[in-house]
């Protein structure tokens, strides 16, 4: 009853919040039926009450801008081109940084997750770099833009600003305040609200979840994602292989990340790979252009896939394996010069 009576009074501090801001908002968005209808079924649900949405929506910017960048037609650059702009000595140093100011919560995180140090380090990296970089648009006005008028991504974009609304009650944050990339991505690790909801963690024990300014939150938060999502504590993520062309490898390449074949099905179909590994282990073919015209080909394992399931492209699970590896080989390099003096006059 106590959880419920906070909760009651952080929503009546919320709604007297939103009552607060300033109008800079479209005028006819809140009187908008298909906004109408949204509210009507939150309404519904008895998670909300129509007052606390009302105030929300009355001071939504809707932002075209956002339609246009989502209506770009994407290119896939080549891993060459791709590496050259994600993985840096800048990030690497920062890292390394980063690390070091961290290091006590992210032992704490690889003991009770199993995730790696440097794994989560190169995640957040390449997601804010470290923080620097988690996006200055509202998500409510983000969300709303892609919920309300994106056809193609509506559905999803609703149920995202759904669960954003949540967790913003739970959390006692004034969802007209919080911001993220233009596409509703949060803080250090760009959770989406749903992936907040399902696997960010008060790290820090705070009482709060706080992936926007407390690096511990975000460790232990990425740390919870990938333990979730079948990572295997020391296990490799890829290893280089070779192949024997034929229409059966471009069969492979076709199924991008999935894990449908074991090490010893690939070696039948032409695949070998340049380090032991046991044919019962689940692998996937895939290749990267490290060059114009070179192509160089490589097994991703289980944790692979698992970094697959954070953004799913290859481009992106290779990056964060090299500069995981880049980050590993760095900081205890640093550690171990440290340590050199002491050792030296004892």
């Amino acid at each position: 009853m106590k959880t419920m009576q906070k909760l009651a009074a952080a929503v009546a501090l919320a709604a007297l919040a939103f009552s607060a801001v300033p109008a800079f908002a479209d005028a006819d968005f809140l009187a908008r039926p298909d906004v109408q209808r949204y509210i009507d079924e939150q309404v519904a649900s008895g998670e909300f009450n129509r007052p606390e949405l009302e105030a929300v929506f009355a001071n939504v910017e809707l932002k075209p801008n956002i339609i246009r960048i989502l209506d770009k037609p994407s290119t896939s650059r080549p891993w060459y081109q791709f590496r050259a702009t994600t993985v840096n000595e800048r990030l690497i140093s920062d890292g390394v940084a980063f690390w070091q100011a961290n290091a006590d919560a992210l032992a704490r995180a690889e003991r009770q997750y199993g995730v790696a140090p440097e794994v989560i380090v190169a995640i957040l990296g390449v997601e804010t770099h470290y923080g620097r970089n988690t996006g200055s648009s509202r998500l409510v006005d983000s969300l709303s833009t892609i919920g309300f008028d994106y056809p193609r991504r509506a559905a999803y974009f609703r149920g995202e600003l759904t669960q954003f609304l949540l967790l913003a009650k739970e959390e006692g944050k004034d969802p007209l305040t919080l911001k993220g990339s233009y596409a509703g991505a949060m803080g250090l690790p760009q959770f989406m609200p749903s992936s907040y909801r399902k696997w960010a963690v008060d790290f820090d024990g705070s009482g709060h979840r706080d992936i926007w300014n407390n690096p511990h939150d975000a460790i232990g938060s990425v740390a919870n994602y990938f333990q979730l999502h079948g990572w295997k504590p020391g296990d490799d993520v890829v290893v280089p292989a070779s192949v024997v062309a034929g229409p059966q490898i471009d069969q492979l390449l076709a199924d991008k990340f999935n894990l449908h074949y074991t090490v010893g099905d690939l070696r039948k179909m032409g695949v070998a790979p340049q380090a032991p590994l046991a044919d019962d282990v689940p692998a996937v073919l895939f290749s990267l252009e490290s060059a114009p015209g070179v192509t160089e080909y490589w097994l991703g394992l289980n944790n692979f896939y698992a970094i697959t399931r954070y953004n799913r492209s290859t481009l992106y699970a290779k990056a964060v394996q090299e500069i995981a590896s880049q980050l590993r080989q760095r900081y205890f390099a640093e550690l171990a010069r440290r340590q050199e003096p002491a050792s030296a006059g004892m």
